[in-house]
């Protein structure tokens, strides 16, 4: 399998991270692969007209996106625990933190387009301050609903990882940790998976 990544994408690290959770690592081919809303890719259009990463080429040549339906799929292709658990309470658990975790990251991430990519004349300070209220939020529900943090690692968990890290590494919304101790709890304690240390995103 072929995947086209970034190492500082929080939501290439995810695939990357369900990969390895599920000993699927070896089996994927990483592609170095510079994507940015202002720049198109040519090279990654015929394989994602979106020419976003992750993106992901299976062994039989079909091609997947995002990181929600790669991590899904990769979860199919081996025997152990599941990443997305069946059906049930557990499973609407996993799936709602997924969203929830990667509704942060892209509030995190227009943030940071805002600032960054826009001319500073053009910048809607109204727009920033939105984004940055959502994702504060997330982590707000989050640190109160501890059910959520519960249980066997799943597909939620390790979307909320890689937002936390994606947000700490970029510093989009300055020190987050404040106020939220049992999140940090899990939070640093996740961090010590090998599968996270593996992954540790880079400029």
């Amino acid at each position: 399998m072929k995947l086209y990544w970034s190492s500082a994408s929080p939501y290439a690290r995810k695939v990357v991270i369900t990969a390895i959770e599920t000993g699927l690592d070896k089996k994927l081919q990483t592609v170095p692969t510079a994507v940015a809303p202002n720049k198109p890719n040519a090279e990654l259009a015929p394989q994602n007209p979106l020419m976003k990463v992750p993106t992901l080429v299976t062994d039989g040549g079909e091609i997947l996106f995002d990181s929600r339906v790669i991590c899904e799929y990769l979860d199919t292709l081996h025997d152990g625990r599941k990443l997305f658990p069946a059906a049930g309470g557990e499973r609407w658990r996993a799936l709602r933190l997924q969203s929830l975790a990667d509704g942060i990251t892209d509030a995190g991430i227009l943030c940071r387009y805002e600032i960054g990519i826009r001319p500073a004349e053009k910048q809607w300070d109204g727009w920033i301050e939105g984004q940055r209220l959502k994702a504060i939020q997330g982590l707000d529900a989050i640190e109160n609903d501890g059910e959520l943090l519960s249980g066997a690692v799943n597909i939620g968990h390790i979307a909320l990882a890689c937002s936390i890290g994606w947000m700490e590494f970029r510093n989009t919304h300055g020190d987050i940790r404040k106020g939220r101790p049992k999140l940090f709890r899990w939070y640093d304690e996740f961090l010590k998976r090998p599968s996270m240390q593996a992954t540790l995103p880079k400029a």
